[in-house]
């Protein structure tokens, strides 16, 4: 990396620092209107971010990307409106900053509160979903932190145009617009040096991206990292599962969008039903073009499936593709979940609570479900109006990454002279 963008990252740092101090200050209200100044901004300027996002898919094209890749990428009056939407969802969020957690008066008479408080500086390095730069610039300000976004290289048109609306807002409601900055190159040696700290000015990085992004983030960086590696989210089908209700959670789990974190990679289904659940859910699957890959108890049933080999029990497909294992009731689900679960998203579908809740006690995955699609396996969809990432770790946030998550806090004491003897 030149001297010259080294120099250059190194005063974003310093830059950022010294925003998160004044936004540490800063009211509910002037936070808020930023955010509604960012969501008015976006929408005027569309027509500009879908130009750009064209230069990115014209780019992606031509790299032969993916269609999951490329779905993620692209942006269309839909998606543009669920952006300044999302960021007003995130205005209706209770301010967390200065709420007390608790409180207590200890018998010496001082009195102790904890109290939230910013994180600080976040680094958020993200790949192809351009939305992702309004999501975590807006968190991170509700939360009263600076933020230094990264966006990848497929996105690079998309992130910037949409930067661009986000730091309007900031200078509209009297904010410092370096309270959020995007890096602005596609540099690689970028994201390494922002791993490294940016000289001791970020406290916490998110990686939101494939595994080998997620893995280098992991492996490299010098602060704590809030993010998972893979998503391998199940769905287990139990005896007393209701038929048509494990049929549309499982296609939906599977088929709403292939290409997310919360999709459902691996289909157990329990040895005493599976000659009557198994044709249902496969036909289902099979009319929306997934594709099948069964163990040898499940091609006994349905013969006309492609072999599952080990690998595909930790394989994230992010495609129209699903494992399918028969299993041996809730035990048998819960051992090949731990076996080989990433700790993101896991469901079962039953109308026996028993089983239900030895399921959610046992498997211990940032989110458990019950009769439900993993794909709300999203903040937004948890009420928290959006989220920076999924967490997958048991340190600090686990599951949907929001405002919430986004802060620390510190003790409050006060007392009235006294000493320690």
């Amino acid at each position: 990396m030149s001297k010259e963008l080294e120099d250059e990252l190194i005063l974003m740092g310093k830059y950022a620092r010294k925003a998160s101090q004044i936004l540490t200050l800063a009211t509910s209200e002037i936070k808020n209107n930023a955010l509604e100044a960012m969501a008015d901004d976006i929408e005027k300027n569309k027509e500009n971010i879908i130009a750009a996002n064209i230069k990115d898919i014209e780019k992606a094209k031509a790299n032969n990307i993916s269609k999951s890749f490329l779905d993620r990428l692209i942006l269309n009056d839909e998606r543009i409106k669920s952006i300044s939407d999302g960021l007003r969802e995130i205005i209706k969020i209770e301010d967390p900053i200065g709420q007390i957690m608790s409180t207590w008066d200890r018998p010496n008479g001082l009195n102790i509160e904890r109290v939230r408080t910013p994180l600080g500086v976040i680094g958020v390095i993200y790949e192809s979903r351009p939305n992702v730069t309004a999501d975590a610039g807006a968190l991170c300000l509700k939360a009263g932190n600076a933020v230094i976004l990264r966006g990848g290289s497929e996105s690079y048109y998309s992130s910037n145009a949409i930067y661009s609306s986000l730091k309007n807002g900031l200078i509209k409601a009297g904010l410092p617009e370096h309270s959020i900055q995007i890096i602005p190159t596609i540099d690689r040696n970028a994201v390494g040096y922002l791993l490294s700290g940016l000289d001791e000015t970020i406290d916490v990085v998110v990686p939101r991206g494939g595994k080998s992004l997620v893995e280098r983030v992991q492996n490299e960086a010098k602060v704590p990292v809030f993010g998972h590696l893979e998503g391998i989210c199940h769905i287990y089908i139990d005896e007393d599962a209701d038929i048509k209700k494990a049929q549309e959670v499982t296609v939906n789990a599977k088929m709403r969008r292939t290409g997310i974190c919360g999709a459902a990679e691996t289909l157990l289904i329990d040895k005493k039903n599976a000659e009557i659940f198994l044709p249902k859910i496969a036909n289902a699957l099979k009319g929306m073009d997934c594709e099948l890959r069964g163990c040898d108890n499940s091609l006994k049933i349905i013969s006309d499936m492609n072999p599952a080999q080990e690998s595909d029990w930790s394989t994230e497909y992010l495609d129209a593709i699903i494992s399918i294992k028969i299993v041996n009731g809730v035990r048998g689900a819960i051992e090949h979940i731990n076996s080989y679960s990433t700790s993101h998203t896991d469901s079962i579908i039953t109308e026996n609570n028993d089983t239900a809740n030895i399921f959610l006690r046992e498997i211990d995955s940032a989110i458990v479900m019950h009769n439900a699609s993993t794909q709300f396996a999203d903040g937004g969809e948890f009420g928290m109006g959006a989220e920076i990432g999924i967490a997958t770790g048991r340190f600090h946030a686990r599951g949907p990454v929001g405002v919430e998550q986004l802060t620390s806090f510190k003790y409050v004491v006060r007392g009235s002279g006294q000493v320690r003897p």
